[in-house]
């Protein structure tokens, strides 16, 4: 995945350490969400269930600097 970032006046975040941490974040992420998908799996829960779950926990992140 090669993501663009943006800023939120949509300016393009070009700093190529800032990409780099992004990254590794995103694909620490991605290893942790497939890990879990597939214990779920295992587990015998529903694909369409497991995702939708996972959807919900990224849509309740909370973004603790817009109170600054």
């Amino acid at each position: 995945m090669n993501t663009i970032w943006k800023r939120p006046d949509g300016s393009i975040v070009a700093c190529t350490e800032k990409i780099k941490v992004l990254r590794e974040n995103l694909e620490e992420l991605r290893q942790v969400a497939q890990d879990a998908f597939e214990d779920a799996l295992l587990m015998e829960c529903d694909e369409t269930q497991i995702r939708a779950v996972f959807q919900e926990v990224i849509a309740r992140l909370e973004n603790p600097y817009l109170k600054l």
